[in-house]
Order: structure tokens, then C-alpha cells, then sequence
């Protein structure tokens, strides 16, 4: 008799415990965003896909075509295509290309860039139902961020 006793004063007391915490937690500001109508502002640490960095003086990305990344790339999504031109010190960049659908997001390429030609975007939102979506072009977008 005394176990049924204990376990109701047991079961009362976790209630009003329980009680007590969803008391506290009701009258808190909501943190819930209504998705996709609102979003988040991305850290500077977040880890999206890779992309060149601008340069600000030319206006032009600084890769130098080196292939660094791709060697570096674990996952071999990369591809980098440079050619020599005449007139041109150094390779010119003709082809950059990031298969995002086997990337691990691994940044061996952001470490392996010597010039510091890429960097990871603050691009979140890519969600898709067609594999071409993730196939990136690099180049073209920093040639359309002009």
C-alpha cells in the first residue's frame, strides 16, 4: 500500500514540475522562423560551396589556373582548366567548374589555394530535384557579378 501511495505523490510531483517548466517556457519569445518567408542571416564560418573571390581592384577573379585545388580536392569535384595565351604572363583561367553533388566540404581546395583564389559561400538555400542544379560554374558567375 505504501508503493501505491509513493507512486502517486511521485507522479503528482513530476507534473507540477513539468507544470512548472512548460509555465516558464510559454510566455518566452518565440525562436521558430516561418521558412521560407524568413531566414537567417549565415555566419562568416558557415561552409557552403566554393566560389572565387573577386578581386576588387580589377573587378576579375585572381586564380591563377594552378590546379591546386583540383589536386587537393578528396573528392575530385573539381575541375580547373587554364591556357596560355599570348601577351599574358601565366595561364589564363578558361574553364572552373564544381560538382556540388560530390563535394564533402572537405575546404583541402580553400586551404591548397595559394593566391586564396576561392573561399566557401554563404549560399544555404539549393534545394533542387534535378542533379544539373549543382553542377556549378564558377567562373561564369563571377563573370555575371560584375
Amino acid at each position: 500500500m505504501a508503493g501505491y501511495f509513493k507512486n502517486i505523490i511521485d507522479g503528482t510531483m513530476s507534473l507540477i514540475s513539468g507544470m512548472i517548466i512548460t509555465n516558464k517556457v510559454c510566455w518566452q519569445k518565440d525562436i521558430t522562423l516561418q521558412y521560407p518567408h524568413q531566414t537567417i542571416k549565415m555566419t562568416p564560418r558557415y561552409r557552403g560551396h566554393i566560389q572565387l573571390v573577386k578581386d576588387p581592384e580589377t573587378g576579375t577573379h585572381s586564380c591563377i589556373s594552378c590546379g591546386m585545388c583540383q589536386k587537393g580536392c578528396p573528392s575530385g569535384c573539381i575541375t580547373v582548366k587554364g591556357e596560355k595565351r599570348e601577351g599574358v604572363k601565366g595561364k589564363v583561367l578558361v574553364q572552373y567548374d564544381l560538382d556540388f553533388t560530390t563535394c564533402s566540404l572537405c575546404g583541402q581546395c580553400v586551404e591548397n589555394c595559394r593566391p586564396g583564389a576561392i573561399e566557401f559561400s554563404l549560399e544555404y538555400n539549393l534545394a533542387s530535384p534535378r542533379k544539373e542544379d549543382y553542377h556549378f560554374d564558377l567562373l561564369k558567375r563571377v563573370e555575371e557579378q560584375k
